[in-house]
């Protein structure tokens, strides 16, 4: 059996990736995050976590202080921000490097963008990737079950004013275009890495869904999944990355393609949320 260690396991991927990982006998899933003990800090040495990276064959590195653009906005240019990153890479590398484990890190589209503190962290995370010999993967918003209001992303807000407002409030005029990425998704593109580890070469791997939404057709989905409730378009601007658009590299796709519609997707997450009251 084939112990698979992830970091970041209550997170929206990290907890699809685990569903996932449990349904297949041939692995025996170490589940790592911080929200269930503090010895799964990652910032920290601990005992459990020098027995999970000394007894893990692979390792998913998802963990990270992360959340929305309404997150970003209001911590990444903290220092809190920046500390709680680097101590919890530099500590991460260091185990994986220590136990010589192959692994993926998790990045971002947004890791060439300069004016962002979390993409440059994202970047200084895929040198450290490039330099031990993991996969470096990049998302493209992906999205799924959220539990931590401070950290939620735009699908999750829109669907959450709609069940507490009867209104879609948006923070910008939603003329910005994202790709959007649902979390079983992206679990099984990781998989497939996983599983092709040898064979895969060592270049950026993009997971997203290759289509371009803007943040106002998102509120309109999720209006009409709502009986068409108002929308209310705000006036700032995207802040978060700019207006800058990166084109995802197709390499990736030979070995796996998306298959939930940005619909189907958005429906997931609005029973879930509609079932679970938890926001």
């Amino acid at each position: 059996m084939e112990n698979v260690l992830v970091l970041g396991s209550s997170g929206q991927i990290g907890l699809s990736l685990t569903r996932i990982l449990s349904k297949f006998k041939k692995y025996n899933v170490i589940e790592c995050d911080i929200v269930l003990s503090e010895s799964n800090d990652l910032r920290k040495q601990s005992d459990f976590l020098e027995k999970s990276f000394s007894e893990a064959d692979f390792v998913y590195f998802l963990a990270y202080d992360v959340g929305g653009s309404r997150y970003l906005e209001n911590n990444q240019k903290s220092t809190s921000f920046l500390n709680n990153n680097l101590l919890l890479m530099q500590n991460t590398f260091n185990y994986l490097e220590k136990h010589s484990i192959p692994f993926v890190f998790a990045s971002t589209q947004m890791s060439n963008m300069s004016h962002s503190e979390y993409g440059t962290l994202k970047r200084l995370g895929e040198h450290y990737t490039k330099i031990l010999g993991g996969h470096i993967v990049r998302f493209w918003n992906t999205y799924g079950i959220e539990n931590d209001p401070e950290k939620t992303h735009v699908i999750t807000d829109f669907i959450n004013s709609a069940i507490a407002n009867k209104l879609i409030l948006m923070r910008t005029n939603g003329k910005e275009k994202r790709q959007f990425l649902h979390a079983e998704d992206c679990s099984k593109g990781l998989l497939e890495i996983q599983q092709n580890y040898r064979f895969i070469e060592k270049r950026y791997l993009d997971i997203t869904s290759y289509k371009w939404s803007s943040i106002y057709e998102i509120a309109k989905i999720i209006s009409k999944i709502f009986d068409n409730i108002p929308i209310k378009i705000g006036e700032l601007e995207d802040s978060v990355q700019n207006n800058i658009s990166n084109e995802p590299d197709p390499y990736f796709r030979q070995f796996w393609s998306p298959e939930i519609s940005l619909e189907e997707g958005i429906n997931k997450i609005v029973k879930h949320m509609v079932q679970s009251r938890k926001f």
